[in-house]
């Protein structure tokens, strides 16, 4: 399990290298959702997602050779870019593999950061090339199976506590979360926020979020560990095909609960964000809206949420099509 210790060594180690992103209170989703709701902004984040935070946290541990070597990650579109951009930061030379499914967006900006980017059919396939490549010399920068990976995102939630549970802020304290809400893929960003909030405050409830064509760690639950799951969901960065024992270990300490919406709901959370909260966030953090109503009808009308906006790396074009696609937009 990750320390907190690790975890602020991380954010020493990443400093400048990384954006500290603002943590407020969003009064927009307080009166949509009835009850105060404070956001952590990840999506303002160098690459437009937490993902540059793991990123800079295992390049920055890299030793010559390695850094010599170069570095290989797969990705459905975050950690893609994030190690691509990142690599370039540091003078390290990265392949990214990503599945056909991910967004020609991503595709472009890891190849214009200067990344090779093989695309191959499947989110399993671009995890078997990865490991094919990672025999073949290149060190891996894993999205999620990683310690040093995970305690890079855990600075997520150390700035969000720090925001949140001190005098010394922004939030009144009278907004301070008692359930916080994050989005899961492989599982590194709950995980590190989890070890990072909780270690400040115990009694925090932590609660994860899937989308129903993606659960990979909802099904780590039911069946006591990490299973292949089969991907169909349109939000492809929280589209693992497994989660790591490193991951649901940390989750099932931690979290009080994985909850599973649908595509549709994820992209009307988007829209909602947009409308509501005035950021720009793609499915992956729209999904987040949702699962908050679960929370308040489980909990009670005295909870006061905090939200992870991921990211936001998704274009007009793409949320245009998923709201045709689902009918939001009548």
């Amino acid at each position: 399990m990750i320390e907190l210790t690790e975890i602020e060594s991380a954010a020493r180690r990443i400093a400048g290298h990384v954006v500290r992103t603002p943590t407020v209170p969003s009064p927009g989703l307080s009166e949509l959702l009835g009850v105060p709701v404070t956001a952590k902004l990840e999506l303002l984040q160098r690459t437009g997602s937490f993902k540059a935070r793991g990123a800079a946290a295992k390049l920055l541990t890299l030793d010559g050779a390695q850094r010599a070597a170069g570095v290989v990650a797969v990705s459905g579109g975050n950690h893609g870019i994030a190690v691509a951009v990142m690599s370039r930061a540091v003078d390290v030379k990265a392949t990214v593999v990503m599945p056909r499914s991910a967004p020609a967006r991503a595709v472009e900006i890891a190849t214009a950061a200067g990344a090779t980017v093989r695309v191959v059919d499947t989110m399993a396939e671009a995890f078997d090339l990865m490991d094919r490549l990672q025999a073949d010399g290149l060190t891996l920068l894993h999205p999620f199976d990683d310690p040093v990976v995970l305690a890079g995102q855990g600075t997520v939630g150390l700035e969000f506590a720090d925001d949140v549970f001190t005098g010394d802020t922004s939030v009144d304290a009278r907004m301070a979360p008692t359930d916080v809400l994050v989005s899961i893929g492989g599982g590194a960003l709950i995980s590190g926020v989890a070890a990072a909030m909780r270690a400040r405050r115990p009694e925090l409830r932590i609660w994860g979020v899937e989308t129903d064509c993606a659960q990979a760690m909802a099904q780590a639950r039911r069946h006591g560990g990490p299973v292949p799951v089969e991907l169909s969901s349109i939000v492809t960065t929280l589209s693992a095909p497994t989660v790591s024992q490193l991951t649901y270990d940390h989750v099932r300490a931690l979290v009080t609960d994985v909850l599973v919406v649908s595509d549709a709901e994820a992209v009307r959370g988007s829209i909602d964000l947009a409308e509501h909260a005035k950021v720009w966030a793609e499915p992956a953090a729209g999904c987040l809206l949702p699962a908050a109503r679960r929370v308040i009808e489980r909990v009670g009308p005295d909870v006061r949420l905090g939200l992870v906006i991921c990211g936001g790396n998704a274009t007009v074009a793409d949320l245009a099509g998923w709201a045709r696609r689902f009918d939001l937009l009548g």
